[in-house]
């Protein structure tokens, strides 16, 4: 941590009462692992529904922690270094925000419904052209990650870029509180979490909680191509810009798209100047990341040509549409999430890369799981990418898991002429996937983080060849 802060400064920002620990010890860094205490940290013990960081006070202590945040019954740690919360969780957040009013920095925060890692990454990208940046890592975006993003933060960066991640009501409304943003871009308005919030329009409120903490004189970026987000037009009480590829009236347009080997290409106007702009990754969503990439940059003057240099500098996230080319096969790994919009993406990814190889054998292969947290809207959604999976014109769909049978139902029903299969879980799958496969095929896996489809596209990987560097 720097600049540092002292005990009696972190108790009173937590509303703690500490013991056996001086008042003006300087703390060198807030950590919730155990196995990662640095000497002069403190160890703030969260518990989970597996776990429980009081079981390992003592233990930090004696590796040189400062001191230890505790919640619960504190008068069992009463001959340790302690600062007695009534809430670990809230003392996190509460420590956080008190370390990220130290700094005088512009902080970039980023939610929505599909995209919102993908477009972080290029929007930190793109200021890494011009400015020491951090960034949120993986998938610390939530009310543990984003805090701990925040301790990162030293006197050396110039800018944060943060991910703000939710499962229902209030909790972007926390993150931004801590974060407090300068910017606040959305994404869009999809479905996921839809069995949390009941509806769409929940989803969109659920969101707009990222302007909680939005400073006086912040601006938002919103997808203009998301009719819930452009209805907001006008109606936020800040500066706000929108960027798209179908709504004329955005403030920033891409043009003159064409699809590439490995990317897109495309121009916009801005200022009077048009400017050419190429993505090294496949699929029109990462044209979207970069027209919000633009807005942001522009607005803290980074030159265009830098902006330019950041988005061609841009690569996906490990899981996140990862091409990988096998002797015999083409892979895309996309395994870290799954909702309809996303699902369509992939598939949009697979056809394209399929149709510029000039090989004459080759086939295009969708394995698709189950997109999770869909509650009562689930069979509705699947059966929707069933039709995706129509439109696209795929040879061959496989399905994981009982809800992703909807997919398969959905593409029947419309009359899809390639084969379909539909298999329980993985360990099924494996057990076919070879004979189901062949050289040329160009292979999909999409489906929600926790059907874990990565286990079959490295299997494949492992028992087809090696890879083409």
């Amino acid at each position: 941590m720097e600049p540092k802060l002292s005990i009696s400064q972190v108790a009173k920002a937590c509303g703690g009462i500490y013991w056996n620990v001086a008042e003006d010890a300087v703390v060198q860094g807030v950590t919730t692992d155990s196995r990662n205490v640095n000497k002069g940290d403190i160890f703030i013990a969260l518990s989970g529904d597996n776990f429980d960081g009081h079981d390992f006070v003592a233990d930090t202590i004696k590796a040189g922690a400062l001191c230890a945040v505790v919640d619960g019954d504190a008068k069992r740690f009463s001959n340790l270094p302690i600062i007695a919360v009534e809430d670990c969780r809230a003392a996190l957040r509460d420590i956080a925000k008190l370390y990220r009013q130290q700094f005088d920095i512009p902080v970039i925060g980023i939610t929505g419904s599909v995209g919102k890692t993908s477009t972080k990454d290029m929007i930190a990208s793109v200021f890494s052209t011009a400015y020491n940046t951090l960034k949120t890592q993986g998938n610390f975006n939530n009310e543990v990650g984003l805090p701990l993003t925040i301790f990162q933060l030293t006197n050396d960066h110039s800018v944060v870029v943060l991910e703000m991640g939710m499962n229902n009501f209030y909790e972007i409304s926390r993150l931004s509180n801590i974060a407090m943003p300068d910017v606040a871009v959305i994404t869009n308005i999809g479905v996921s979490h839809i069995e949390n919030l009941g509806s769409q329009d929940n989803i969109l409120k659920a969101k707009l909680e990222i302007l909680d903490g939005l400073s006086n004189d912040g601006a938002v970026v919103l997808n203009g191509d998301d009719k819930r987000l452009y209805a907001l037009d006008g109606t936020l009480g800040y500066e706000t810009l929108y960027y798209g590829i179908e709504n004329p009236n955005c403030d920033i347009i891409a043009k003159d798209i064409k699809k590439t080997g490995s990317g897109s290409e495309f121009s916009v106007s801005f200022n009077g100047e048009e400017y050419k702009i190429a993505t090294s990754a496949p699929g029109e969503h990462h044209i979207y990341n970069a027209l919000a990439a633009i807005l942001v940059g522009v607005r803290y003057n980074i030159p265009m040509e830098k902006i330019i240099e950041g988005i061609a500098n841009f690569s996906p996230g490990a899981m996140r549409q990862n091409i990988i080319k096998l002797e015999n096969y083409t892979l895309i790994e996309d395994c870290y999430n799954a909702s309809p919009d996303s699902m369509k993406a992939g598939l949009e990814v697979l056809t394209r890369l399929a149709a510029d190889d000039q090989a004459t054998e080759k086939r295009t292969v969708a394995v698709l799981g189950d997109m999770l947290e869909l509650g009562e809207f689930s069979e509705s959604q699947h059966t929707a990418v069933g039709k995706m999976v129509f439109d696209a014109g795929i040879d061959m769909l496989i399905t994981v898991g009982h809800e992703a049978e909807y997919i398969a139902k959905g593409a029947r029903e419309l009359g899809f002429g390639g084969e379909i299969y539909s298999f329980k879980d993985n360990v099924q799958l494996k057990d076919r996937v070879n004979e189901l496969i062949k050289p040329g095929d160009y292979i999909l896996f999409k489906g929600s983080r926790g059907m874990k489809l990565e286990e079959i596209s490295q299997y494949i990987a492992e028992n087809g060849g090696e890879t083409v560097e």
